[in-house]
């Protein structure tokens, strides 16, 4: 079995920030064909910051621990921060792996994460990233 770094493996054994955001600005859904992981990623913005950021996964160790890490470190930073953050949390990560068997389930949390703060941006400005109109759901009386 291949050793992972001391930092992996406390994220794997005791994730942080598991579960949903009610009410969220933001969710990114991912999946990985190769092994079948699927994650989400929710995000929760106070004025221009993330106050708050939950996982939940089915998947591997890599892709848990992952995201424990980025939910830990991308809080209370402003969306350009988070994306430079996460961008810097895979490098770090990949470069610690013993093998590299297990790059995709490494980068789930990043393209989340990415898609969580495209559909927050698609909600400020109605206007999706890819093309098209995000269509905000009317509360009828």
């Amino acid at each position: 079995m291949a050793k992972y770094p001391k930092l992996l493996m406390e994220h794997f054994q005791n994730p942080r920030n598991v579960g949903e955001i009610p009410d969220p600005d933001g969710v990114g859904t991912v999946g990985n064909a190769s092994c079948g992981d699927i994650m989400q990623m929710f995000i929760k913005l106070n004025g221009n910051r993330i106050s708050e950021a939950k996982f939940k996964t089915f998947g591997c160790g890599a892709a848990i621990a992952t995201s424990s890490i980025l939910t830990e470190r991308i809080k209370g930073t402003t969306i350009e921060e988070a994306l430079k953050i996460s961008e810097e949390t895979v490098k770090e990560v990949l470069s610690q792996l013993p093998s590299k068997e297990k790059i995709p389930c490494f980068t789930l949390a990043a393209e989340a994460l990415k898609l969580a703060i495209e559909e927050y941006n698609c909600k400020q400005t109605g206007i999706h990233e890819r093309g098209g109109f995000y269509i905000k759901e009317i509360e009828k009386d």
